[in-house]
């Protein structure tokens, strides 16, 4: 729900779980920053989010300091160095129902890539943070220990996905608990023992424990005997990518975010800058105009992802995509047409020194195997289809997987900042695009920017959330007749978690879609 104005509040956490966020809040209350929280949180959600968040995976942290200083801390996952035969590896489809729809997704050991996501939480500590790991991680080691509540957000996807929690026996031991349903059930609880003492010793031996000790000889061990491709020298040679975060200026603002070799920065700016040589389309929110100029930026989009892929070199695709030119042929066709109608959890925070932290993170779906007996869930990001464009067992070793995840910040006038990411695959860039022009051309506040309908229009299928007008839709409907129509506000179309401080005053929304939350301290 969002917030109401705060001027005496400190600071603010938006998240995808009461419990990550209260995670967050304490570490607050006790003078931690932003970072600190951020950390605190994100070790947290791995229990409350389990289906989107792990330490076996990767993610994102965009960093703006209270003195102006950014920094985009890339901790995403790396291909193996060796590719293992198909014949030797672990890699088998499981059919996930959407209720809607039914979707295919790899898992097994051989759909994991090296995670990051345990170097990245130590390089941010390293940069930024001001309280020891040991007392960063208690807030969720206590919620392992003691157990969670299962909400009907998490039971809904645990689910959905409940043929990739159920893979292996040790995951279904923790997700299955001792009944005869497949997986949790809403207010049942899901305590990770494993996980909570994983934690303690990681707050106490390090990320080594992780990348060349014990830990690692786990997975090398599993994935040696059991059809995975990760080996000591991928754990060990993993490293932390830090970047300049790609900025552009968009109207008065000043929008950061992040950077190539990930994708889905430099598309959100792409279709800004368009949107911006294109004008604000008469009408307002909702009007046939902003609907038909809104699809045609996200095809324009689309086919810019596909001209971005024919360069192997990360700055020359950035450098491309914000070219004038290729901005003006892509503004031309779209003046020239009549007027026609996967698993990631988000933390935005403010902190009272103005520090802002935007961290995105996932597990893709999972592979289906727990890091015996501590708790970890590895990722599947080599069987996900939307990271894997050129097919299954293409990629190449050795290489930073791209993402579509998009941790943003917004700086505007006198001082003011939000900051702003949003889960959802595919639909993360489609999500904050959406949210940044509500609040920036349409003129509403936070919580109307993320609470109103979207749409998402990709591989010529047209997806919208219920809450436009009908006679708008009808018109729509008529040039786009391959659509989905949705009959509520639904998490296909993302999770944006966001805040924002202006003048001292705190406010923020937590997107109901993942029945996000929003807390002021």
């Amino acid at each position: 729900m969002p917030s109401n104005n705060a001027p005496k509040a400190k600071a603010i956490v938006a998240a995808g779980h009461p419990i990550t966020a209260h995670a967050a809040k304490i570490i607050l209350e006790d003078g931690g920053n932003a970072y600190d929280a951020t950390i605190s949180a994100f070790f947290a959600a791995c229990v409350a989010e389990p289906v989107f968040a792990s330490l076996g995976g990767g993610g994102f942290l965009l960093a703006q300091t209270g003195k102006r200083e950014r920094l985009l801390i890339d901790s995403f996952v790396q291909t193996p160095r060796v590719k293992r035969s198909r014949e030797e590896i672990e890699f088998y489809p499981a059919i996930v129902d959407f209720g809607t729809t039914r979707q295919e997704f790899q898992i097994g050991l051989g759909a994991s890539a090296t995670p990051g996501a345990v170097a990245g939480i130590f390089e941010i500590h390293r940069r930024f943070g001001s309280i020891p790991m040991k007392e960063l991680v208690i807030p969720a080691i206590q919620i392992a220990r003691n157990g969670v509540r299962i909400n009907a957000q998490q039971a809904y996807l645990m689910a959905i996905v409940a043929p990739i929690l159920t893979a292996s026996d040790e995951l279904s031991s923790i997700y299955c608990g001792n009944h005869a349903t497949p997986v949790l059930q809403q207010d049942e609880l899901l305590c990770m023992p494993d996980f909570a003492n994983t934690l303690e010793a990681l707050a106490s031996e390090g990320e080594d424990l992780f990348y060349r000790g014990e830990i690692a000889g786990k997975i090398t061990d599993i994935c040696a005997s059991a059809g995975g491709h990760l080996r000591r020298e991928d754990l060990s040679c993993y490293r932390v990518n830090c970047r300049e975060p790609l900025s552009i200026n968009y109207l008065d603002s000043q929008i950061i975010t992040n950077p190539p070799p990930s994708s889905g920065g430099i598309l959100i700016a792409f279709a800004l800058k368009l949107w911006e040589q294109l004008g604000t389309p008469s009408g307002g929110f909702g009007s046939s105009d902003h609907l038909a100029q809104l699809i045609e930026v996200m095809a324009a989009t689309n086919y810019a992802r596909v001209d971005m892929t024919t360069s192997d070199d990360a700055e020359l695709s950035a450098r491309y995509l914000l070219d004038q030119a290729l901005l003006s042929r892509y503004r031309n066709e779209i003046k020239g047409r009549s007027n026609a109608f996967r698993g990631t959890t988000h933390i935005s925070i403010i902190d009272g020194d103005h520090n802002a932290a935007a961290m995105t993170v996932t597990n893709g779906e999972g592979c289906g195997h727990v890091i015996p007996g501590t708790g970890i869930h590895l990722n599947n990001m080599l069987g996900e289809e939307d990271l894997n464009p050129e097919g299954f067992h293409r990629w190449h070793p050795n290489q930073r997987m791209t993402s579509m995840m998009a941790p943003t910040l917004v700086n505007l006038k006198d001082d003011a900042q939000i900051v702003l990411g949003s889960g959802g695959s595919n639909r993360i860039r489609t999500a904050i695009l959406q949210v940044l022009l509500n609040q920036m051309d349409y003129g509403m506040t936070l919580a109307e920017a993320v609470n109103s309908p979207r749409v998402h229009y990709e591989n010529g299928l047209l997806n919208v959330e219920k809450g436009f007008q009908a006679q708008q839709l009808t018109q729509l409907f008529e040039h786009y007749n391959n659509y989905n129509e949705w009959d509520s506000l639904n998490l296909f179309f993302g999770g944006v978690n966001a805040v924002m401080q202006s003048g001292g005053n705190y406010s923020g929304i937590g997107d109901p879609r993942r029945d996000g939350v929003c807390v002021i301290i």
